[in-house]
């Protein structure tokens, strides 16, 4: 019997929560073993948030050369090979996974190919084609992601009803698509899609699109779609896919009533369930909520020395937090002075077209949470370099504290939202309040001095509108 190696951690998955604590876990000394099952980078990098962006990149390029008119330009017969498209997703997707992996052994990080789960106290087993090893460690953290939730009698057949893995690699361009689920993951496939010339349905059943960001923004956003040529249904539901040779037939219940679609091709994108089963939980303290590990601020779970981060750990459902509770983790276990993640001040992002970003509050939960709130609001239209790009459609919205100055949140739609968003999450991990950002001297022209407009326009002082 092979000799069971001792590590100080091991980390389960090597997504960006557990490449990430492996790589700053090696960093601080500790002998570090990671395993990973498929791909190293996770579903973010080889299915997610990289892939797609290189997708929607394309709908970008796409939409820019039916737009050249307004540019002075003319093009004639511009047409698109999908399989090219698709084909440079993925090779982005595996470049990128092949460069993590080149972190990891110059961090000296050792990796795993396999399956593994815990199998006792500070033991983890691995499993890989046929045979099974055992390693252990006194600490061990967990990170193996979650998947797409499907819905009852709707389960995705990878043929016709899509997950977004499925959504990320079609043989042809779809001429008609319906997406079930109006969040960041609905909304970028659907933009996609639309962009690509797709005729595109979203079916949302909350009663807004993007139901997480504030309501001003959603509406703004709503409204973009459709004007795109989206259909929307907010506060419906479809209560059946029917799956034919070719199509799909879908009923949806509307506040106008019941109605039939038949499309092409449907998407799913009702949320994700953390891949809390066959890792080995059954017979220790983890506990499970709602398909989600329960941990502590340490990113602690019940069971002594098993600690659970990233996506398996519950929401936000973001790369970046998964990243930067690794980090939090793992600097508590070496025993460093570190603090516990902040939620209100992790950035979220939606890549669709306009892009939106935010953080911290909304108007209406800094209100329901007894704060009286100062509003700035600075629309792209007033911006220069907006209209100079051909992009004056966005708004930057703001929310102080009106008592003490404090920056609650930041909403934002428009052109590189996403990219913009960074400044505000800097303003939020600082502490800072309206006096410090409206004395900080934004470039000239840029988008960002919409940012510095919709601060000031929050004390009645906006310039430029």
């Amino acid at each position: 019997m092979a000799e069971t190696i001792s590590f100080d951690l091991i980390v389960i998955g090597g997504g960006p929560g557990g490449y990430v604590a492996a790589i700053r876990a090696s960093q601080l000394g500790m002998k570090t073993a990671l395993v990973e099952r498929e791909h190293l980078g996770g579903i973010c990098l080889n299915w997610g948030c990289i892939p797609t962006k290189a997708l929607l990149r394309t709908a970008e390029i796409n939409h820019l050369l039916h737009s050249l008119d307004e540019f002075g330009f003319t093009a004639k017969d511009v047409s698109f090979d999908i399989g090219k498209i698709v084909g440079r997703s993925r090779k982005i997707a595996k470049r990128l996974s092949g460069g993590i992996g080149h972190l990891l052994k110059k961090n000296k990080v050792t990796v795993f190919d396999g399956h593994a789960r815990l199998a006792g106290p500070g033991t983890v087993a691995v499993e890989s084609e046929g045979s099974t090893e055992e390693i252990k460690a006194a600490h061990i953290i967990l990170a193996s992601g979650a998947r797409a939730r499907s819905l009852p009698g709707m389960e995705p057949d990878g043929r016709l009803i899509w997950t977004y893995k499925e959504a990320m690699v079609p043989d042809a361009l779809p001429k008609s698509m319906l997406v079930i689920g109006s969040g960041a993951i609905g909304i970028e496939f659907a933009s996609f899609y639309r962009n690509m010339g797709t005729e595109v349905t979203v079916v949302e059943v909350l009663d807004r699109v993007l139901p997480v960001e504030d309501a001003e923004i959603s509406a703004l956003a709503h409204k973009a779609f459709e004007k795109q040529g989206m259909t929307i249904h907010t506060g419906a539901k479809v209560t059946e896919l029917t799956a034919g040779k070719e199509h799909v037939s879908s009923m949806i219940e509307t506040h106008d009533g019941e109605m039939e679609l038949s499309v092409e091709k449907v998407i799913l994108a009702v949320g994700i369930t953390g891949n809390s089963e066959e890792i080995g939980l059954d017979g220790t303290k983890v506990a499970v909520d709602r398909g989600h590990v329960v941990i502590d601020q340490w990113m602690a779970t019940g069971e002594a020395g098993v600690y659970a981060i990233g996506d398996l750990a519950g929401p936000p459902w973001l790369a970046h937090k998964a990243s930067h509770e690794g980090v939090i983790c793992v600097e508590h276990i070496a025993g460093l002075d570190t603090h516990p993640l902040d939620v209100s001040a992790i950035p979220g992002c939606t890549y669709c077209r306009p892009q939106v970003a935010s953080i911290g509050l909304t108007e209406a939960a800094a209100i329901d949470r007894g704060h009286e709130v100062k509003i700035g609001r600075f629309p792209f239209m007033a911006n220069g370099k907006a209209i100079a790009m051909g992009e004056d459609d966005g708004l930057i919205k703001t929310v102080f504290d009106a008592k003490t100055g404090e920056f609650l949140g930041a909403h934002m739609i428009g052109c590189e939202v996403t990219e913009m968003i960074q400044g505000f999450a800097i303003a939020k991990t600082g502490e800072l309040t309206e006096a410090e950002l409206m004395h900080t001297v934004f470039p000239h022209p840029t988008i960002s001095e919409s940012m510095h407009e919709s601060i000031l326009d929050a004390y009645g002082r906006a310039i430029h509108f």
